[in-house]
């Protein structure tokens, strides 16, 4: 096996001077295998080719780089024009709600079947009860909403309250408690109820949208009053029928008779007091014409 020679130095030179045919002399010396000079896949034996578009073709051929599987499924999913799915779609509008969403508007909205969207609403109420959330999705007033869970009250009072409450007076309270069972009506009629003039009240009642105006009476002409959705979503109920039955909170049948007899009886007394007190009256009446 002989041993390979070396290539012949070149001089250095003068600096800054270029020797003489400089740009014709190769950068390396070529490589050899022993078939002879080794030929590289840039161009020339032992001479690569340069420039930033050396092995363009190569590239070319071989195509792009594969992107990564999370790009290419967002991709995907842009391409084909993917709809955000229908559970996260309900979360985020309900969400930013100012009142209870019925099923219908979600389902036009989101352009899905009623049917489908009631199926997710009640999926999502079933899994956060599960989850034990501090939080639930009811349907109240005709629609859905998210609410604070009852055994959070506390600490919601504690940051929200701060330890003050607007509550309503027991004049109002009464007052809703006779539209609600008794709507419409007029505000004589509510009067006549309590036995009290409550038009203050029913200011206050409808200033805090509990209340509204629904028509008029058509013998008199009097307003009448009703109950508003944010009544059934302050009260938690879904409807008028979800109102507890006032048959517990009324008195016994016995009381009210004998409350009834003894008024009756009460009344006849002082009617026949009168009648006997009359003809005096009207017997001393006479003499003073």
């Amino acid at each position: 096996m002989t041993e390979r020679q070396r290539a012949p130095r070149r001089a250095l030179g003068v600096p800054g001077q270029a020797r003489a045919e400089e740009w014709l002399e190769p950068a390396y010396d070529p490589l050899e295998g022993p078939d002879g000079p080794v030929q590289d896949e840039g161009g020339p034996a032992g001479r690569p080719e340069a420039g930033p578009y050396a092995g363009s073709d190569a590239v070319a051929e071989a195509g792009p780089a594969p992107r990564p599987a999370a790009e290419a499924g967002v991709a995907a999913e842009a391409a084909a024009g993917a709809e955000v799915p229908l559970r996260a779609a309900l979360e985020a509008i309900l969400l930013v709600v100012d009142e209870p969403a019925g099923e219908a508007h979600l389902a036009s909205v989101l352009e899905r079947p009623r049917a489908e969207v009631a199926a997710a609403l009640h999926a999502l109420a079933a899994e956060y009860t599960a989850q034990g959330r501090g939080f639930d999705l009811r349907p109240v007033g005709g629609g859905w909403r998210f609410y604070t869970r009852a055994e959070c009250a506390p600490a919601v009072d504690r940051y929200v309250l701060d330890g003050r409450q607007a509550r309503l007076s027991r004049a109002a309270l009464e007052t809703l408690t006779v539209i609600a069972y008794r709507q419409p009506v007029s505000r004589s009629r509510v009067s006549a109820v309590r036995g009290v003039n409550c038009d203050g009240v029913m200011r206050t009642l409808v200033q805090r949208g509990l209340v509204e105006e629904t028509g008029s009476e058509p013998e008199t002409g009097a307003i009448l009053y009703r109950t508003t959705n944010y009544f059934l979503e302050r009260m938690g109920l879904r409807g008028l029928e979800e109102l507890p039955a006032l048959a517990p909170f009324l008195p016994e049948v016995d009381d009210v008779e004998a409350e009834s007899l003894e008024g009756t009886m009460i009344a006849d007394a002082v009617a026949a007091a009168r009648a006997a007190g009359g003809g005096d009256e009207a017997g001393r009446a006479v003499p003073g014409r």
